[in-house]
């Protein structure tokens, strides 16, 4: 019972903190700190296995493997839930900076077509008069 409040609460925990906003450092600070635990977490582990089972029979898991799994699956849903995220915003950036060249390249050939009729102006004025504009 206690491993089933304890899962239900980390899940809503990942879930508001991807929700937030990410993009100041704080939440990056955050984010390296839970990285280093859950590396120094898979390392005592790996060395103790029974530190496993013992924590995953006081949850009121049966096994350590058990404990294992619900936590990997936590940390699945958390990366696509990341993933997701990163995704979208990049699709939006992507869209904002194709816009935006949209836009500039119109504003370039609107230019290109401005010095070529001043060219062709300045061309046909010379073959009419036999002038040259004084520069």
């Amino acid at each position: 019972m206690l491993i089933q409040v304890l899962l239900v609460v980390a899940i809503g925990v990942v879930t508001v903190l991807l929700t937030r906003s990410t993009a100041n450092a704080r939440h990056q600070a955050i984010r390296r700190l839970l990285l280093v635990g859950f590396v120094v977490a898979a390392v005592l582990s790996v060395i103790f296995p029974e530190w496993l089972s013992h924590l995953a029979n006081a949850l009121g898991v049966g096994r350590g493997t058990d404990l294992l799994l619900y936590a990997l699956v936590i940390a699945f849903v958390s990366y696509i839930a990341t993933s997701h995220r990163r995704s979208s915003l990049l699709e939006r950036k992507v869209t904002i900076l194709t816009r935006e060249l949209s836009l500039a390249e119109a504003d370039l050939r609107k230019v290109d077509e401005s010095v070529e009729r001043a060219r062709q102006q300045t061309h046909g004025s010379e073959s009419d008069g036999g002038h040259r504009p004084a520069l």
